[in-house]
């Protein structure tokens, strides 16, 4: 390893100084999922260091970022099923950083096809323990999926949502639904911001009845 600021299977190394240490296992940063946000997190890192700003501060910073909206944003945890909004997923390359994070998901995808499709998803599609299709681009992923992973088509995220958590739920592990659509947002709503907090309204209503229960 040579000199410099390095996040390795999730580990951040610090070799800016006389020796390299390890300063931060960033797989327990639950907003910071994922090789793309531990290289994001080392190039934040190292800027802050070169700034003067002390390595315990800036480990600080890293481990209680909340993470930003509509981005692999964690909206709820159900039990043992995590909700994870990554609808800023609009095409297949921006799902893909989300998709890569997780060793097993069931997936909320579609929208607006863009062009290519999923197809250039296929080799995660064995990390997709099942697909809810909805939007436009529902029949067209369906095609794509066939054969290659389970499917269901929804039509819309409030269906995609409860039928992802029943799901997953009954799957009786530790589980999470991912919304990253790998398509845009326009045919049912006006951005992806508004198809971010319906899938956040729709987890919300699947854990008021949770709430009276336990209540």
């Amino acid at each position: 390893m040579g000199r410099g600021v390095y996040a390795l299977s999730g580990m951040l190394y610090d070799g800016t100084g006389d020796r390299v240490m390890e300063v931060a296992d960033l797989t327990r940063a639950a907003s910071l999922p994922g090789r793309h946000n531990w290289q994001n997190a080392a190039a934040t890192y190292a800027a802050v260091r070169a700034l003067g700003v002390p390595w315990e501060v800036a480990i600080e910073g890293l481990t209680s970022f909340p993470g930003l909206a509509h981005r692999m944003e964690t909206v709820a945890q159900i039990g043992a099923v995590r909700f994870v909004n990554d609808s800023k997923g609009t095409n297949a390359d921006a799902a893909r950083q989300a998709m890569s994070s997780y060793p097993k998901f069931y997936w909320i995808a579609g929208g607006q096809p863009k062009s290519g499709g999923i197809e250039p998803l296929s080799d995660l599609f064995p990390r997709v323990a099942k697909a809810y299709l909805i939007g436009e681009a529902a029949a067209e992923f369906a095609r794509t999926l066939d054969g290659k992973a389970d499917y269901a088509v929804c039509g819309d995220i409030e269906t995609a949502a409860a039928a992802a958590y029943a799901d997953a739920a009954r799957s009786g592990e530790d589980a999470v639904v991912l919304l990253s659509p790998a398509g845009a947002s326009f045919d049912q709503f006006p951005d992806f911001e508004a198809r971010g907090e319906a899938f956040r309204a729709a987890v919300q209503s699947l854990e008021e009845p949770v709430r009276k229960v336990r209540a």
